[in-house]
């Protein structure tokens, strides 16, 4: 009996290793390794779709320079670095879990004189010179975001005038006949397959955040409020995804 009682004293006295914050870098080193197949399997493969009308819409010239947030595993980089001669990107991200998977498939690909992949958070953009970027993309990560406003801004100040903003980004349908089904998909289905797929939890974050990130027209009029000219909002596949298009504002 003794022996137990001092085992778990010792074991109480141990530290434990804190939960990382939903959405931070640290929680998405955790599923790194599997984060392409669980999107494509989430998805349906419809998540490589989306990306490539983001990449349209961004509208680039022959040697754009491209920032692009919430880089992850740089598949919005590749898109964006092959649909033009001599386009650049500099993809920026807090994990560098994701990272390190992104450098890899850029250095496959033969684009690393052209994608840079840095770690950094969309809310300080210190190391980016006002109005020296023509383009700002960012794919599922304004969510993630907890001081979105500040992030907005961010975007705003370091894109050339006339360049373009576009944000992507999950959505939970509030109506229709699908509503229900995609809700089903958002809640039960994406954070049992990432689970089984990932053997971990933070796809539950996934449908907490889907679930709480504000209606379409309220996260529009937020990129209005700080500096973004708003030209269009895009609802994808029976709106489970919209796609924010934008300028800064003069």
């Amino acid at each position: 009996m003794a022996d137990n009682t001092m085992n778990d004293t010792v074991d109480a006295r141990r530290p434990v290793a804190p939960e990382p914050r939903g959405g931070s870098g640290e929680m998405f080193d955790a599923i790194a390794p599997r984060y392409d197949l669980l999107n494509r399997l989430l998805s349906l493969g419809i998540d490589q779709r989306w990306r490539r009308l983001l990449v349209q819409r961004l509208e680039l010239g022959p040697n754009a320079v491209v920032l692009d947030h919430a880089t992850g595993t740089a598949d919005l980089a590749l898109l964006i670095a092959r649909s033009g001669p001599g386009i650049r990107v500099i993809g920026v991200d807090p994990s560098t879990e994701m990272l390190r998977v992104g450098r890899a498939k850029v250095e496959a690909a033969g684009l690393s004189n052209r994608v840079t992949l840095e770690v950094g958070n969309a809310e300080d953009l210190h190391g980016i010179a006002s109005q020296s970027v023509d383009a700002v993309s960012m794919a599922f990560g304004i969510r993630n975001v907890p001081d979105r406003s500040r992030a907005l801004r961010e975007m705003a100040r370091v894109t050339r005038p006339g360049g373009r903003i576009a944000i992507l980004e999950l959505s939970e349908p509030r109506g229709g006949l699908l509503g229900p089904l995609a809700r089903l998909h958002v809640h039960q289905i994406v954070p049992w397959i990432g689970g089984v797929i990932s053997g971990a939890r933070e796809y539950r974050y996934l449908q907490r955040s889907i679930a709480a990130f504000p209606p379409p027209t309220v996260f529009a009029d937020l990129m209005k409020e700080n500096g973004i000219r708003v030209e269009r909002v895009d609802p994808l596949t029976f709106g489970v995804c919209h796609l924010y298009v934008g300028t800064p504002a003069p």
